[in-house]
């Protein structure tokens, strides 16, 4: 069956719009990617073909027609008997998607039996088709006990369980490093066409469209503004939205940034991190300079985060050394001194979970001022709205809670926050991870700006290898805890010299 949605329009409860007439049409084996950033109404266009509005939004008018059912018509209990049987959905995070209590076998049994379906061997046979073990005891594994490809491949044996007409994916690969994220296209790829699914894909990261996209429809502000093959859209934009959009993607041609790098401020020595009998990080040694950026790359489970929380304090657990102007850091936060936790400051992966939802930005932005330094009051507003300015907020933002800013301003909320005791090395955490690329671009920008005019060094967490020549003067390649392959950007990404290097290069999504 097809999905065709026609001039939906969607406003809030209290009448605002959010969509303003639009329309798309996907064929039985087909995929189309639903492009746009953060708040183009994308997402609500297309949980709209799941028949879901989030809370707070209404449809008001338009058709969500899958084969000669138009799912608006119907009432909510008949619209739940067609989800996951008819139209399944595969979410951004599987970990919030799966059951922690439950085994992943029961769980894919779970959804079979909701829709009246019979076991019969179907369960192992989706496994199989995802590329995961199908045996007994894989079945009995717990959510925790799979990586993050693996809860992802798991989301979507579930969706794809009931043998359904459409899939809808919201940002399935968002999370995922490029070799896992390469795996679960090709999954997608291949059940989409076997099956004669419908797919919707939800993204903003149009590199990946480019791989797995049939047809794209480009999103601005709850319109349509560009639709087309994939061919044309990404090779012929015709919107000049879209080529905003295009000249915001990274891209690892080129040549990057270099800082004006000084004398090494922050060493690892040695560093080895074990958990009982698994070893995480085994004898990692890295330095990094004055106004240099140094990009730590590895995929899922290297030691990247281990390794950037250990340089931080964050985790203390370690053997060997951290030091800052070649003085030893004590391995925990609570040991160090209120100057050595000025000097490096840490920027975690999610503004949502690190900013206290009960606290304006100004306030938490101010915090590490209150605690780590001897400023007055008067002179600590000040530092904070200076903050504020250099990542590009301003003052306007600065009595609102976090609930109330997008995502790219929460993350540059955060980074004011950890830049306001000018900290002389900032570690990043997958900063960019979940944002879209022109929020992503401008998050660079402010970071390649504050590295040149305050010489500070960073530390750049990513397995996003693709924006190395946006921001890294070195990059540290990790593999199962070690440093595979370090050098300068251009060697590494022209003349890279590890097997692993080449593949995750190889496996790099392109435009």
């Amino acid at each position: 069956m097809s999905l065709e949605v026609t001039d939906l329009r969607v406003s809030t409860s209290d009448g605002s719009p959010v969509l303003h007439g639009v329309s798309y049409a996907i064929a039985p084996g087909e995929i189309l990617a639903l492009v746009g950033e953060s708040g183009s109404g994308k997402t609500t266009a297309g949980l709209a073909a799941l028949g879901h509005f989030r809370r707070g939004l209404v449809p008001v008018g338009g058709a969500v027609t899958v084969g000669d059912t138009d799912i608006l018509a119907l009432a909510e209990p008949e619209r739940r008997a067609l989800r996951g049987r008819t139209v399944a959905y595969i979410p951004q995070d599987p970990a919030l998607s799966l059951n922690p209590s439950l085994r992943i076998g029961r769980q894919i049994a779970e959804v079979l039996e909701a829709h009246g379906m019979a076991d019969d061997g179907r369960v192992t046979e989706v496994l199989e088709e995802v590329g995961l073990p199908s045996d007994e005891a894989y079945q009995r594994r717990y959510p925790h006990q799979l990586s993050g490809g693996q809860q992802q491949r798991v989301g979507i044996a579930m969706a794809f369980a009931c043998r359904p007409s459409v899939v809808v994916l919201d940002e399935p690969t968002t999370g995922l490093d490029v070799t896992t994220q390469a795996l679960v296209l090709r999954t997608i790829g291949t059940l989409t066409a076997e099956h004669r699914v419908a797919a919707l894909y939800i993204t903003h990261d149009l590199a990946v469209v480019a791989q797995i996209a049939d047809r794209v429809a480009v999103m601005r502000e709850g319109r349509v503004v560009e639709t087309g093959t994939t061919r044309e859209v990404l090779g012929h934009p015709t919107h000049a939205y879209t080529r905003e959009l295009l000249d915001a993607v990274p891209s690892l041609d080129g040549v990057a940034p270099a800082g004006q790098a000084g004398a090494p401020v922050l060493a690892a020595k040695d560093i080895s991190v074990s958990y009982g009998d698994v070893t995480v990080l085994r004898d990692v040694a890295l330095t990094v300079a004055t106004g240099e950026c140094l990009m730590l790359l590895g995929e899922s489970g290297s030691g990247k985060t281990t390794l950037s929380q250990c340089l931080s304090g964050l985790a203390a657990h370690y053997t060997g050394s951290v030091e800052l102007d070649g003085v030893p850091l004590p391995p925990s936060t609570r040991q160090r001194t209120a100057a050595q936790l000025r000097d490096v400051q840490y920027v975690f992966q999610s503004p949502f979970s690190s900013l206290n939802p009960r606290k304006t930005i100004a306030q938490s932005v101010e915090l590490p001022l209150t605690r780590l330094t001897t400023m007055d009051k008067a002179r600590r507003r000040e530092r904070v709205a200076e903050m504020l300015d250099r990542v590009r907020l301003g003052s306007a933002l600065a009595d609102r809670l976090p609930e109330q800013l997008s995502g790219g301003e929460r993350q540059r909320a955060a980074i004011a926050r950890a830049l306001v005791t000018t900290p002389r090395v900032l570690v990043c955490d997958e900063v960019t991870s979940a944002l879209d690329v022109s929020v992503q671009a401008t998050v660079l920008d402010v970071l390649n700006d504050l590295r040149r005019d305050l010489g500070m060094a960073i530390v750049f967490v990513t397995h996003n290898i693709a924006l190395a020549r946006e921001i890294a003067d070195r990059i540290a390649v990790l593999l199962d805890g070690g440093i595979a392959e370090c050098g300068p950007v251009d060697d590494v990404l022209s003349r890279p010299s590890h097997r692993y290097t080449r593949e995750l290069l190889a496996n790099t999504p392109k435009l």
